[in-house]
C-alpha cells in the first residue's frame, strides 16, 4: 500500500537534538504554504530536544534567496549546526519554475560543501497551489516536518563521524 502522509516516522529513529542549533529560512512568497511548512519544522525540532533559544527563524523575499541566506546564516552564525530551506515555487506558464528549482537546489548543495554543514532542502516543487497544500500540512503530510527530521538525523552524523 502506498504511504500518503510521508511525515509520518518512526520516533525511535530520531536522535536526540539537545545541545543542537539549528537555522530556519523561510521564503515569503507563497507565504500561506512557507508558514505552514516552518511552524511544522519548528514543533519538530523542539518536539526532539532543539530548546527554542537554539532556532533561529529568518525570513528571505522568495525561494531564489534561499541560497544567499543560508550562506549568510552560516558565514555569520558558526555555531549554526544545520539550516533548513523552506520554499514553495508552483509551476507557471513561463520556464521561470524551472530556472528557480535548478538554482536553488544547486546553489543550497554548493553552499552546504562550501560550509561543511547540513543544508535541507524543503523547496515545494509543484504542479499547482493544491499540491502545496497537500504536502504543507494536508493529506501528504508537511515538508516542513521532514526538513527538520532530516536536520537533525543528518547533524547527529555529522557529529558522529568527526569525534
Amino acid at each position: 500500500m502506498k504511504k500518503t502522509n510521508l511525515s509520518e516516522h518512526n520516533p525511535d529513529s530520531i536522535p536526540s537534538a539537545k545541545g543542537f542549533r539549528i537555522g530556519v529560512i523561510v521564503a515569503e512568497w507563497n507565504n500561506e504554504i512557507t508558514d505552514k511548512m516552518a511552524d511544522g519544522a519548528v514543533a519538530t525540532l523542539i518536539q526532539y530536544g532543539v530548546a527554542e533559544n537554539d532556532i533561529e527563524l529568518i525570513h528571505v523575499p522568495g525561494s531564489f534567496e534561499l541560497t544567499t541566506g543560508a550562506d549568510l546564516m552560516l558565514r555569520n552564525r558558526k555555531d549554526i549546526d544545520a539550516v533548513i530551506c523552506i520554499g514553495c515555487v508552483i509551476q507557471g506558464e513561463t520556464r521561470h519554475f524551472d530556472f528557480i528549482c535548478e538554482a536553488v537546489s544547486q546553489g543550497l548543495t554548493n553552499v552546504s560543501l562550501k560550509h561543511e554543514k547540513p543544508v535541507i532542502f524543503s523547496l515545494l516543487t509543484t504542479n499547482n497551489m493544491q499540491q502545496a497544500v497537500d504536502r504543507s500540512g494536508g493529506k501528504h503530510g508537511n515538508k516542513g516536518i521532514e526538513g527538520a527530521l532530516t536536520a537533525l538525523k543528518m547533524v547527529a552524523l555529522q557529529k558522529e563521524l568527526t569525534r
